[in-house]
């Protein structure tokens, strides 16, 4: 079993690919456009909980806001289910824009490796010119339109999210949970998650009787807006008047 593991996760920068280019990310735009009219949107993120057994080791800081134990695992995916980024490190008590500032997708757009597109996520993370989040309280017509065309393009991660838990019932609530030691549960994950890439690459269907994913709502409480807020809210502006 470790061999299998290591030899998969392996494979990882071979399957799980961030679209850094131009090129790569021309298609992924259009898709995006086609699919919720939203611009310009290279991938769409969100955090999942995989829930697991009390680790031995610093228990407590394993459980999430649910009062579960868990890993809290980054997913980002195009508008086709791909993902394109999967952290799986941090423990459930992690907040999401935490994992997202601490991981090599994070720190290489907010250093401009992205001059043109950004991401779409939920109000649990910080708005930035590379990641646009909805309006908190709309106030406007124009505000209401962007976080109605907002959420069908960030939709697509919920339902990426909802593939691969369905795909691999031990990533599910439903399926029980995994009883292994955090590191190798992280390891678990991230096989799935290139199994779920490649069986999407080969038409491999989802059998037809299980469960629907839950939407899970985003962290509350999300740190303060600090650098980078007011260009986010400005291009947001940009954006709302353009659709």
């Amino acid at each position: 079993m470790p061999a299998v593991l290591k030899g998969i996760i392996q494979m990882t920068n071979r399957y799980i690919k961030f679209p850094y280019t131009v090129g790569e990310q021309a298609n992924i735009k259009r898709q995006f456009a086609a699919m919720s009219g939203f611009p310009n949107v290279i991938g769409a993120i969100d955090c999942t909980h995989i829930a697991i057994r009390a680790p031995y080791v610093d228990e407590f800081i394993y459980v999430n806001r649910k009062h579960v134990h868990s890993i809290n695992v980054q997913i980002i995916c195009d508008a086709n289910l791909t993902l394109r980024n999967v952290v799986a490190r941090w423990p459930g008590s992690t907040h999401d824009s935490f994992i997202l500032a601490h991981s090599s997708v994070g720190n290489r757009l907010r250093a401009g490796a992205v001059r043109d597109g950004w991401l779409l996520g939920d109000s649990g993370y910080p708005l930035r010119r590379w990641l646009l989040t909805p309006f908190s309280n709309p106030q406007s017509a124009e505000e209401v339109r962007f976080n109605d065309t907002h959420a069908r393009g960030r939709s697509v991660v919920e339902r990426a999210i909802g593939l691969l838990k369905c795909r691999w019932r031990c990533l599910d609530a439903s399926g029980g949970r995994l009883l292994y030691q955090p590191k190798k549960v992280c390891q678990i994950i991230m096989v799935c998650a290139i199994l779920h890439n490649i069986a999407l690459m080969n038409g491999i269907p989802v059998p037809p009787d299980l469960p629907q994913h839950q939407h899970e709502e985003p962290d509350p409480h999300p740190p303060p807006q600090q650098e980078g807020h007011h260009q986010g809210a400005r291009l947001r502006q940009e954006v709302m008047r353009h659709l």
